[in-house]
């Protein structure tokens, strides 16, 4: 099994980006798992640029397939006093599959101290807890270990994730691989496994520098809309302190 620091270790400088590939244990059906992907273009924008300021804000489009061979190229789109902005564009085989633009930012004096909502109640997991790894019929879910809520609202899907492998890893780049690891929230109104597409992704950092113990995020998606095979939902994540580090939304297309 290819872990995530070796899939980055194995890139290679080519004109104008890297080349690498997308190992079979990071597929998701006939595609990489988006959090792998889009953690290879975070990775591609931060070393594009020197002494860029944290990460803040990731827009990511699936806009197809990515298998086998791939092609990362990250182009500045601005850089001001304050902010960066880094396109970064990743292509296999099948043609462009990810479009992200990511936004790093500084701190800035502010008046402003504002922060509402908690972590829902949920104890993070410790060594007694009993995790569960994923299955080969979803490659790429064997790379993380799992603990979720048996109970709760059907829209919503409550999950603590970590990275199997993360030592090495970029702590941002290692949120960004896990951040979008819940399956859609639709599904559970559903209540069966259908196909589904990822095709936008809108991730907001919360704080400079999110960290964690012993690698555990508390993940939860919960749908707000789903009809006629589209449907968007929230997601938020918190640390293993339940400090609030990202709010998310995403589209995803529904098949079943």
């Amino acid at each position: 099994m290819t872990t995530l620091k070796q899939a980055i270790d194995a890139l290679v400088p080519i004109e104008g980006g890297w080349r690498g590939s997308v190992p079979e244990t990071w597929l998701q059906g006939r595609t990489a798992y988006g959090g792998f992907s889009a953690a290879l273009a975070l990775h591609a924008a931060q070393v594009s640029d020197v002494d860029l300021p944290p990460l803040r804000s990731a827009q990511v489009s699936f806009i197809g397939p990515l298998s086998g061979d791939i092609a990362i190229r990250a182009t500045r789109l601005r850089r001001g006093r304050n902010a960066a902005f880094v396109q970064v564009d990743v292509e296999s085989d099948a043609g462009l599959g990810l479009r992200a633009t990511f936004v790093f930012m500084g701190p800035v004096e502010s008046r402003l101290d504002h922060h509402v909502g908690a972590a829902p109640e949920f104890p993070v997991p410790g060594p007694e807890t009993t995790t569960y790894r994923g299955t080969a019929a979803v490659p790429f879910t064997q790379n993380f270990e799992f603990v979720d809520q048996r109970d709760g609202p059907k829209s919503e899907w409550l999950r603590w994730v970590r990275l199997a492998e993360r030592d090495g890893l970029d702590p941002m780049v290692e949120l960004m691989c896990i951040a979008d690891c819940l399956p859609p929230a639709a599904l559970k109104l559903i209540g069966a496994v259908v196909p589904i597409s990822s095709m936008t992704w809108l991730f907001n950092v919360l704080g400079s520098q999110p960290l964690t113990r012993d690698g555990w995020w508390l993940l939860r998606a919960t749908t707000d809309y789903a009809r006629e095979g589209s449907s968007s939902q929230q997601m938020a994540i918190w640390n293993a302190d339940g400090v609030g580090v990202g709010e998310q939304m995403q589209s995803v297309a529904v098949f079943g």
